[in-house]
């Protein structure tokens, strides 16, 4: 039985991260899919909670016809300090014999703790990545195509494009403004 981990913030869950599951899912028996960011949510970088990502994970999973069976969803928050981050992925999800990623501090962390590390590929990340999507959604642009027919149900149900362009909106700042003294000039 060989298990691989795979980590990512899927903010949203695209059809980039499916393909690279794609691949993973092909090398290996089980995958454990970290959901980095854990306690990150209601920000324009991490605008989705943990439980919607396992959502949508489930939901595209489901979708692309990976059986429950070969994966664990796991919640990672941060911890800022590199240096022990493996250390603490280990101590974290289950005995894993393979790291999958595209990231290059990942794989170092990792080969570090002699991991094996297989560079996945990657898939159409020009327009294929959670930033642009973000992007589009803000802008109110096509973005439906990007990701899983069942995330994006998803999102239009959990009003997830409404709340991206709300806190893109800065109403902090809007607010304040609002409140600010009426200066009258003088002559």
């Amino acid at each position: 039985m060989r298990r691989g981990l795979f980590v990512g913030r899927f903010q949203p869950v695209h059809n980039g991260h499916m393909k690279a599951l794609e691949f993973v899912f092909s090398q290996v028996d089980e995958v454990i899919i970290g959901i980095g960011s854990a306690q990150a949510s209601h920000t324009l970088k991490n605008p989705f909670t943990t439980s919607e990502r396992m959502e949508m994970l489930i939901r595209a999973l489901d979708e692309a016809e990976f059986p429950k069976k070969r994966y664990y969803l796991i919640p990672l928050p941060d911890i800022n300090f590199n240096s022990i981050w493996a250390t603490y992925v280990e101590n974290m999800v289950p005995r894993f014999d393979v790291v999958f990623t595209g990231n290059s501090l990942v794989a170092e962390l990792f080969r570090e703790k002699g991991y094996e590390v297989i560079v996945q590929p990657m898939f159409r990340k020009d327009i294929l990545s959670a930033t642009e999507i973000r992007r589009r959604m803000i802008e109110g642009e096509p973005w439906e195509d990007l990701v899983p027919r069942s995330v994006a149900e998803f999102i239009r149900k959990i009003h997830g494009v409404e709340r991206i362009q709300m806190l893109a909106t800065n109403l902090e700042k809007n607010e304040k403004e609002l409140q600010a003294p009426i200066r009258i000039p003088e002559f």
